[in-house]
């Protein structure tokens, strides 16, 4: 689910990768809140939330929205470049590596706010959390093609919604091509993608109430195992591939 193929991705693909990345990102979401007060995910929020302290001049909340708001499209930006050079130079692997970064990064963070935690570094970790989180949705998305937005739920809600009226347009038909099919499949995709989401918000909750920032390490912990399985299943697999492409064929 990692791997970016020359074949087009599966479903089953797709919903592994939404199991896996909008849970942690929900996660994520809910120990900011708990922690903070903030989701450093909710572009949407902090954008209306932008535009209200833009009216009542306060600079120092502009300053700091507007910073969050950067932060996670340079996220973005530095995962696509980070793609991109990736693929031009043949690393299939370039996407576990960004999520094996992304889940150190996680278990520094949860380090040093165990260690050195001060209220008033608040702001600076949001923001880092932010761009992080830039770069958890920046994959998943390139990964999938766009079809999994890890933390972009709002975009996935108008996705599922635009599934699900294409299923009951072609039920309402009775069209049994395989458009319906794939919209089925899409909208069950998109679905995996919210409950998931949903899920690791509720757990995220729980977790930081009972461990505080060591329920960020363990996010960060579970992203290095993933990307590091996937790593050497992949390296095993193209190793094999070679060892069965030089050996002589018998007759």
């Amino acid at each position: 689910m990692l791997i970016k193929l020359k074949r087009t991705r599966t479903h089953d693909e797709d919903r592994n990768l939404a199991m896996w990345l909008a849970t942690a990102a929900g996660v994520l979401n809910a120990i900011a809140l708990g922690a903070f007060g903030f989701f450093p995910s909710h572009m949407s929020g902090n954008t209306s939330q932008l535009s209200s302290e833009v009216s009542n001049v306060n600079f120092r909340d502009i300053t700091f929205l507007a910073t969050i708001l950067f932060a996670f499209v340079c996220g973005a930006v530095t995962a696509r470049m980070v793609v991109i050079s990736g693929l031009a130079n043949g690393n299939r692997i370039i996407f576990c590596q960004i999520l094996w970064v992304e889940g150190l990064a996680l278990i520094a963070l949860s380090l040093f706010e165990m260690f050195f935690y001060s209220s008033a570094n608040n702001r600076e970790v949001i923001v880092i959390l932010g761009f992080l989180m830039g770069v958890h949705n920046s994959t998943s998305t390139q990964l999938s093609n766009g079809r999994v937005r890890s933390t972009h739920i709002t975009g996935t809600l108008t996705d599922a919604g635009i599934s699900l009226a294409s299923v009951l347009a072609a039920l309402f038909r009775r069209d049994p091509s395989k458009q319906l099919s794939g919209q089925k499949r899409q909208l069950w995709t998109h679905l995996t993608t919210i409950f998931s989401f949903l899920i690791g918000g509720i757990v995220g909750l729980m977790m930081f109430k009972h461990l505080g920032f060591k329920a960020m390490s363990m996010v960060g912990g579970i992203l290095l195992i993933v990307a590091t399985l996937a790593m050497v299943r992949t390296v095993v697999r193209v190793k094999n591939n070679r060892s069965l492409a030089l050996k002589p064929s018998g007759k």
